[in-house]
């Protein structure tokens, strides 16, 4: 049973995954930059990822679900637009979440999201100079439970980048979709036209399936690349981890976020 003490040894299959190394590194970012992610599969041990998903198990009663409608962008549906188009359509969103404060101090989980050499990993392939914890204290490390019809819509991010480690797939379904490059926040660009044809199935842009199995590790850019999880099937539930960090020190998840997602501020 690894706890937080442990080493990142006892946690990370660091044969396969050298997170210390300039040149492992150097391979990860260019990955990122090109595909707009990159997966490092089996990144846990197996003693490690067994520990873990019964961690989950347990700790899955202590759940916050929640069901959100929302459009692609995550805002508020615009009523000046055509009912059809991306700017005004509503997804629904709708998982459990485990909240940083009711995952034991003791968890691997948080070893591993308090690993200077995991963070100086994560921030090195992000190209980010420091990567800081919420300073609510809901918000670092989520267990995310998704059971059978339960999904993420297609949408973009507002943050900038998402680390997220899968414990348990779905039997089926539960599968993470994205096209890369669906829009330039950066200039305001939301392409809804083309965003519109994904939404209607008739798109001709490539969809790329991230492919993330039990135990491994993902990084991702999703503020311009559309992505989305699709519908659970089976028992089995689909449990995925999210490792947030911030760029600048002290600053929280929003209260509107916060009371969505968590159901509470603290």
């Amino acid at each position: 049973m690894p706890p937080a003490c442990a080493g990142l040894g006892d946690i990370v299959d660091l044969e396969k995954h050298p997170l210390r190394s300039d040149a492992y590194r150097a391979t990860c970012r260019a990955t990122l930059d090109r595909e707009g992610a990159v997966l490092l599969k089996d990144f846990l041990l197996p003693a490690a990822a067994a520990f873990l998903v019964d961690e989950a198990e347990r700790l899955r009663p202590l759940a916050y679900f929640s069901e959100q409608t929302h459009t692609v962008y995550l805002e508020e549906s615009d009523s000046t637009m055509p009912a059809d188009d991306a700017r005004s359509r509503a997804v629904v969103s709708t998982k459990g979440a485990v909240t940083a404060d009711l995952i034991p101090g003791s968890s691997a989980l948080n070893g591993l999201y308090d690993s200077p050499a995991f963070r100086s990993f994560i921030g090195d392939v992000l190209g980010e100079e420091e990567l800081h914890r919420y300073a609510d204290p809901l918000s670092s490390i989520n267990i995310n439970y998704f059971f059978e019809g339960q999904e993420l819509g297609w949408h973009f991010d507002n943050s900038s980048f998402a680390v997220t480690l899968l414990l348990q797939q779905a039997e089926a379904g539960g599968v993470f979709e994205y096209i890369d490059g669906m829009r330039s926040s950066a200039d305001d660009r939301q392409n809804p036209v083309a965003v519109t044809a994904v939404l209607d199935g008739r798109s001709d842009r490539q969809v790329v399936v991230l492919g993330q199995r039990a135990g491994g590790l993902a990084l991702f850019r999703g503020r311009d690349a559309l992505h989305r999880v699709t519908p659970v099937v089976g028992s089995r539930a689909r449990i995925l981890v999210v490792l947030a960090y911030n760029v600048e020190p002290g600053l929280s998840l929003s209260e509107n976020a916060r009371r969505t997602f968590f159901g509470r501020l603290d």
